[in-house]
């Protein structure tokens, strides 16, 4: 049978970087194994579930490379559409002597608990042959013994029924509970593998019960790691950023983050873990993921996407710093854009630059009608009694010189070597009065392109 992973997140906010991770180990491996990937929107919570959010799924997913035009995606299928079959299911356990009525409210369950100094729902209503009633809820009779569970990750993990209540299967108001609509789903898209994250695997006996119940095949179980953050715990959207849509915004590479995605608890054969997706899909095992909760590291994130801005071809790293310096935001009126300056300055930016979104910084004095001054910085440049001086002797070399980079570094030496300043020193007053910070691409690269006189002129404003 043809194997057939799904992802099923549910519509109620960004897209979490924990979730895409998650969707791309589920989309290789149907890629590996000539399957299929399932994407199945959980949307039966109707107060938390908003349209816009299914469309962010299906963009993120787009821009991670699993697309819905692909012949192996299938959906996006939606929970709320199968609310017949999880309420058959639900009579179907009643009926079959599965599953039965119960009429205890919640805060009595509490109250019975406390009294008896245990914890959860002692199964009072098992044997009282209640039938369905307003507020009654339909709990699943969980049988004596033990379910193992066996996990492509984890191996063999057993459960003790002694330890698992009678779960809640239909809840008061009729309406079926996450467990039930899961796995009727899995069973109406006929899912073969269910990979998912080590959060759910406490669900994983309940569901077994269930498919067992119903007379079904149990699907093949992998629960990955969870993503914790630097302090070790598990990544928050109220915490830590996680939204994949903000990364994307801030220049991150889909390829860079779908090569950084999926090391989170694996890692390709070799001494580099950047490699190409065929090269994952080739070496891809749920056997070698690690048990172990894998940190999300932001500055590697980084590192990952720079090696990837490095290895963009020179024509697409152009397109797509322009698309950003065209854009909206930008401190300089559209018509001063240049992209002849810029196109001159690229390769210089390209080596020098972590994310796409940090390109806009590092050329903004070429656009810029004056450069923005940082006063931390031009104060630590202008702080030695020389600067000012010097500053005004390379102006007046500067307006003569053959106009290369070469030449512009050599007037600049020739005035450190008369005052016994090292260029290393001589370079930040000129680079602030020009660009306005004291770091940037190289500077007599950056004179060249913006060239003699409007150097010249920012030089002399600096010094007036």
């Amino acid at each position: 049978m043809q194997p057939r992973y799904r992802f099923a997140p549910s519509p109620t906010g960004y897209f979490h970087v924990g979730g895409a991770r998650t969707a791309l180990y589920n989309w290789l491996l149907a890629t590996k194994h000539g399957g299929t990937f399932v994407l199945r929107i959980e949307d039966t919570d109707e107060s938390r579930n908003q349209p816009e959010w299914t469309d962010g799924i299906v963009s993120a997913l787009e821009w991670l490379g699993i697309a819905k035009s692909d012949p192996r995606f299938e959906g996006p299928y939606f929970q709320s559409d199968y609310a017949a079959q999880h309420v058959a299911a639900a009579q179907f356990l009643y009926q079959s002597g599965r599953a039965y009525w119960c009429d205890l409210t919640s805060e009595q369950v509490q109250e019975r608990a406390k009294a008896s100094g245990t914890a959860g729902y002692d199964g009072y209503s098992r044997d009282r042959g209640l039938e369905p009633g307003p507020g009654r809820v339909l709990r699943f009779r969980v049988p004596e013994g033990r379910t193992v569970v066996r996990d492509e990750v984890r191996g063999e993990v057993e459960f003790d029924h002694a330890t698992i209540e009678d779960f809640v299967l239909l809840r008061g108001n009729g309406t079926p509970v996450f467990l039930l609509a899961n796995v009727v789903d899995d069973v109406e898209m006929a899912i073969t593998h269910v990979v998912r994250a080590e959060e759910h695997l406490p669900n994983a006996p309940k569901q077994q019960m269930l498919f067992e119940a119903l007379g079904r095949d149990v699907p093949s179980w992998a629960h990955v790691p969870v993503l914790v953050n630097e302090q070790r715990k598990k990544l928050s959207k109220r915490r830590d950023k996680v939204a994949l849509e903000q990364y994307r915004a801030e220049g991150i590479l889909p390829d860079a983050m779908v090569n950084y995605l999926m090391t989170l608890g694996w890692a390709p054969q070799g001494d580099t873990e950047i490699v190409p997706w065929s090269t994952m899909v080739e070496q891809f095992e749920l056997s070698a993921v690690n048990h172990s909760p894998a940190f999300f590291d932001v500055k590697k994130l980084l590192a990952f996407n720079g090696e990837y801005i490095r290895m963009m071809p020179p024509d697409r790293f152009v397109d797509a710093a322009e698309a950003v310096l065209r854009g909206p935001g930008m401190p300089w009126p559209a018509e001063r854009f240049d992209a002849g300056r810029f196109r001159a300055m690229a390769p210089l930016v390209q080596t020098r630059v972590q994310t796409i979104g940090e390109v806009p910084a590092m050329v903004d004095f070429l656009f810029l009608a004056d450069p923005a001054v940082d006063e931390a910085d031009r104060a630590k440049a202008f702080g030695a009694e020389w600067a000012a001086p010097a500053l005004g002797e390379i102006a007046s070399a500067l307006e003569t010189v053959a106009w290369s980079a070469d030449a512009i570094k050599a007037a600049v030496e020739a005035v450190g070597e008369a005052r016994g300043v090292k260029l290393g020193k001589l370079q930040a007053p000129l680079r602030v009065a020009v660009t306005g910070r004291s770091v940037g691409p190289p500077l007599f690269e950056s004179l060249e392109v913006l060239g003699r006189d409007e150097v010249l002129r920012r030089v002399r404003a600096a010094l007036a």
